[in-house]
């Protein structure tokens, strides 16, 4: 095998990071928390769909449009370490982990982004 099929075969059996992620705009202070199987390609789907001015969370956007993407900052909050649970419960636990991220922060309102959930 070539070198390059190689490293195209190692990226694809590299598990991705998984867990909760927060986006905050530096300049309210406001944040948004969210949860993923993959932080890297989370990460990159926001961000594409905030520059296409196409993302669901309307708020987001609209301070996104306002403040421009240098105002906002991602960052991973907690990760999920893949050897430490069995495939059929990571949604499950990373749904946890950001429920508990949730509670904590409670961004909502004049804090956040994030649509309070009713259960």
């Amino acid at each position: 095998m070539d070198r390059r099929k190689e490293l195209k075969l190692a990226y694809k059996l590299t598990p991705r990071p998984m867990g909760v992620y927060q986006m905050k705009n530096n300049i309210n202070k406001k944040i948004f928390i969210g949860s993923s199987m993959n932080l890297p390609g989370s990460f990159n789907r926001n961000r594409f769909q905030l520059n296409a001015r196409s993302h669901n969370n309307k708020m987001l956007q609209e301070d996104w449009n306002l403040y421009g993407s240098d105002a906002f900052t991602f960052d991973i909050l907690e990760t999920l370490k893949s050897e430490e649970i069995m495939e059929e419960d990571w949604r499950e636990t990373i749904s946890v982990m950001e429920d508990n991220w949730l509670a904590a922060l409670q961004p909502y309102d004049e804090k956040g982004y994030n649509k309070l959930k009713i259960r």
